[in-house]
């Protein structure tokens, strides 16, 4: 089977044609802003379930329901505070998804068993082309989680798409190729169940943009929040390599790092970002570049400072978790 038999180019018959093959049951991976992401009609339990076994996650690990319009978050929600309809106002489509407590068209197949759900509304032309034809043949909402395997890194390319899960696709399943995703970093996740909106993952859409839309102190990044969301686990985002973070590169370690910073000889430099919002947009395809040229050891030096560099810095923490046992094992689909 060649691989490319599940990539297509983004013209409308193959948005309207992606739109009906997940009416009927199959998946479609599709370019946002931030990642790809691997989708299913988020009314379909047994869709739902097909993207739990191709990423081989956990079942109970919830997914974003992405949408077209902020006018479709109360399909999906049965309670809506001000402060999040604010933040759809200001931010969808954008980098944002909101957790809100879950209407009966939200299955537990899609909260991971929870009362609440999260949803999104996705700032790139072919995500919204795509929702756009599946709404009008009738669709709700696209389930998807970022379309890679449970607990590795995020893919930016309908190429590492392509890499990462074709051996796991069906025939009819597809990969819109959308070009590079402009992100690159997961979005921002804000629990809008309680009086004032809490960051349960950080992004691109900042403390800072959530207080100046709400008029509300936003209760910062919550560990060990009581809602369970999307790369909240400690391993997530972790190439093959090890990962190590804020140390002097040696010879034969991959590198990352701003553009100021100097390679030492020897070191294989896999990035080095301009501003930290290139960063975010380069870091997975880097992560990724290292496994590919089978790197042992892969070193960040990690962007300081607020707005996308806390993003940054959370995924590149989950990415470098030590335990490399516990990681292969999560990584195996066995945890």
């Amino acid at each position: 089977m060649s691989h490319s038999q599940f990539v297509s180019k983004c013209t409308v018959d193959a948005l309207q044609a992606a739109a009906q093959t997940l009416l009927e049951g199959n998946l479609v991976a599709f370019p946002t802003e931030t990642v790809y992401g691997l989708g299913a009609d988020a009314c379909n339990a047994d869709a739902v379930a097909r993207i739990y076994s191709v990423k081989g996650r956990p079942t109970d690990h919830p997914l974003i329901v992405h949408v077209g319009s902020m006018d479709a978050l109360g399909d999906w929600a049965s309670d809506v505070p001000e402060y999040a309809i604010s933040l759809a106002r200001d931010f969808w489509p954008g980098p944002m998804t909101l957790i809100v407590k879950r209407s009966a068209l939200a299955g537990d197949f899609v909260t991971g068993g929870q009362d609440t759900v999260g949803v999104r509304v996705p700032d790139h032309a072919v995500a919204l082309g795509l929702l756009l034809s599946f709404a009008q043949i009738g669709g709700k909402g696209i389930a998807a989680p970022s379309a890679n395997r449970f607990g590795s890194v995020s893919p930016t390319t309908a190429q590492a798409v392509e890499d990462e899960l074709s051996e796991y696709l069906a025939d009819p399943d597809q990969i819109l190729d959308g070009g590079p995703c402009q992100v690159g970093v997961e979005s921002t996740i804000i629990d809008c169940t309680g009086d004032v909106p809490r960051i349960l993952r950080p992004g691109a859409v900042t403390v800072a943009m959530i207080e100046g839309s709400t008029g509300l102190a936003v209760v910062g990044n919550v560990e060990n929040a009581a809602i369970r969301v999307s790369g909240s686990l400690d391993s997530h985002y972790a190439p093959v390599a090890r990962v190590v973070l804020d140390q002097y590169p040696v010879t034969g370690q991959g590198f990352i790092a701003m553009e100021d910073v100097a390679t030492p000889d020897g070191v294989v430099r896999l990035a080095a970002p301009k501003t930290h919002d290139e960063f975010a947009r380069v870091l997975y395809a880097a992560l990724r570049t290292a496994d590919e040229q089978n790197l042992q050891t892969v070193v960040v030096a990690q962007p300081q400072g607020a707005g996308i560099a806390i993003a940054i810095r959370d995924r590149l923490k989950r990415a470098s978790w030590d335990d490399l046992d516990s990681k292969q094992t999560i990584r195996d689909g066995k945890q």
